[in-house]
């Protein structure tokens, strides 16, 4: 029989759809008959399907595959949120959950430990990367959704969950018992000094709490001697607009534009400004972005361009600048709906166009990028000093460095390395010294906070390499990706067992990327002494 709580949903989300078509739509007049007109033709197939399908029917599934592709037929970006999506992304926007402080992935059948937030009940128990939940309070997990698991891993503050893991070298299950806590999910990844002058700070993606942590980082770091910035903007997918708008107001003063937005909904056009005085004293900043970084990103790193604030560095962005409005429509469920697109200072529309399919869109970091590209006459826009940005397709770096992968460029054989999580099981096979929380691994490698990626384990990982068969040795590549490869090694293991910070600062020592930002502050103080003169006689 058909599930009415369900089809409610459908209705709504129909509803919803409608009511945009009949704002975003150029020629759409849907009235209220022709809505309920196809209220009855989907009732009529799902009803239809229900009774006189062959095989077992799943209403949910049905539904759910209903909406999702009449989104699909709108952009790539608006999109259909079943109660688990919706609830995850409000975990992410909100930064917090109860819980132990990990995300999970099935992979073969097995609840896989994917990430692991430090400093949570996870981490402090000794949990890894890598890690296979093999058992949750006496059952077996072996074929389990990650909704199952998530269901028994997730509960309220001080109480405990029994858990066993499988991890490379142990020969049994390691039992544990954690306890739940509040897990603050963390969207500054590397927060330091790389020098006695230039701060850090990796903003790995926006929350609700990004703004907020991102000044206690500022702080931290002036209170250290900071006189210039390096703002790591790279593979950070974006968030929440508004968090976009306070994070660009930190540099830029009140009343400077930041971005506006224009659509046919009600409301949708609408200019932000900076509305607070700038927190962050007047130094030398260089964003970095590459391929990767979307969306809210790239309305900081574009606010910053336009107004001559920053000096941009890296690969040009995603290019997705669809606001997307989200709709709460029942049992749980949601809709991210395009409402409008966002134009950063200048009038550039950085949204890229996409093909029919979104194929071309939806691939676009996977292919290779030139430095330079075609422009139209009507792309072109002018900063705040005169200077050339396009329209088009992403926000373009003022020195163009191509480096995909933490900033290095590798061949397709170290790129699957990565993409496979290889260098992250590797890690598995070490401990730090003096690290008794989980011991007695067969084959166990200690290592030393500070250690080096010595030719012994280069020659451990090529053996690994072999062992698991996931991707084939290419001895070629392997050399030409030598650099890399020993840099990914080292990060994995100290991200493992030293901390993010710890692992971040050792990596950027050979990121080729962040290198070559750290030779551009001339260019970056050069757009500050232009804009205090410009402001100045501004206010003459």
């Amino acid at each position: 029989m058909v599930n009415w709580r369900v089809l409610f949903t459908v209705l709504l989300a129909i509803s919803v759809s409608a009511m945009a078509g009949a704002y975003l739509g150029p020629r759409a007049e849907a009235t209220e008959e022709e809505v309920e007109a196809k209220y009855r033709v989907f009732t009529s197939a799902l009803a239809a399907i229900e009774g006189q399908y062959a095989g077992t029917v799943e209403s949910d599934r049905l539904v759910y595959s209903a909406i999702t592709g009449m989104l699909q037929t709108l952009d790539p970006h608006s999109s259909f949120l079943d109660p688990k999506s919706y609830a995850q992304m409000r975990e992410r926007q909100e930064g917090r959950y109860y819980g132990l402080g990990i995300s999970i992935q099935v992979i073969e059948g097995d609840i896989t430990v994917f990430t692991l937030f430090e400093g949570s009940p996870a981490y402090k128990r000794g949990l890894r990367r890598g890690d296979i939940i093999a058992r949750i309070e006496g059952e077996n997990t072996k074929g389990w959704t990650s909704e199952q698991a998530v269901g028994k891993l997730k509960g309220p503050k001080g109480t405990t969950v029994n858990i066993g893991i499988r991890r490379r070298g142990f020969e049994k299950l390691v039992d544990l018992t954690v306890e739940r806590d509040e897990i603050h999910i963390p969207s500054i990844m590397g927060s330091f000094m790389i020098d006695e002058r230039t701060g850090y700070v990796r903003l790995r993606d926006f929350s609700e709490i990004t703004d907020r942590d991102l000044g206690r980082a500022l702080t931290d770091l002036s209170s250290k001697g900071m006189k210039q910035l390096i703002l790591d903007l790279r593979d950070n997918p974006g968030g929440p607009l508004d968090q976009a708008i306070r994070v660009s107001n930190r540099f830029l003063p009140r009343g400077d534009m930041i971005v506006y937005t224009r659509g046919r909904v009600r409301n949708s056009e609408q200019d932000y400004r900076g509305t607070q005085e700038t927190s962050v004293p007047e130094l030398p900043v260089v964003v970095m972005t590459n391929r990767n970084s979307a969306s809210a990103s790239e309305i900081v790193a574009g606010a910053l361009q336009d107004h001559d604030r920053a000096w941009v560095v890296g690969e040009t962005t995603f290019g997705k600048a669809l606001v997307q409005s989200v709709y709460k429509i029942s049992e749980g469920a949601g809709l991210a709906l395009t409402t409008a697109r966002y134009y950063t200072p200048s009038g550039r529309l950085i949204q890229r166009p996409w093909d029919g399919t979104f194929d071309e869109y939806l691939t676009y970091s996977l292919r290779e990028q030139e430095e330079r590209r075609e422009h139209k006459p009507d792309e072109l826009k002018l900063t705040d000093s005169g200077r050339q940005v396009y329209s088009g397709g992403g926000v373009e770096p003022d020195r163009f460095l191509v480096g995909p992968v933490e900033g290095f460029n590798p061949t397709r054989f170290g790129r699957s390395l990565y993409a496979r999580q290889v260098f992250a099981d590797f890690a598995q096979r070490y401990s730090a010294e003096g690290d008794t929380r989980i011991t007695g691994g067969k084959n166990n490698r200690t290592v030393a906070a500070n250690f080096t990626v010595s030719d012994a384990m280069l020659a451990d990982f090529k053996a690994f390499l072999v062992e698991e068969e996931r991707v084939k040795l290419d001895e070629d590549a392997f050399t030409k990706d030598v650099e890399f490869i020993k840099a990914m090694i080292k990060y994995d293991i100290e991200l493992q067992l030293f901390g993010v910070e710890e692992a971040r600062k050792h990596l950027l020592t050979k990121d080729p990327q962040a290198q070559f930002a750290l030779t551009q502050f001339g260019e970056a103080e050069k757009l500050m002494r232009l804009t205090q003169t410009r402001r100045t006689t501004a206010s003459r």
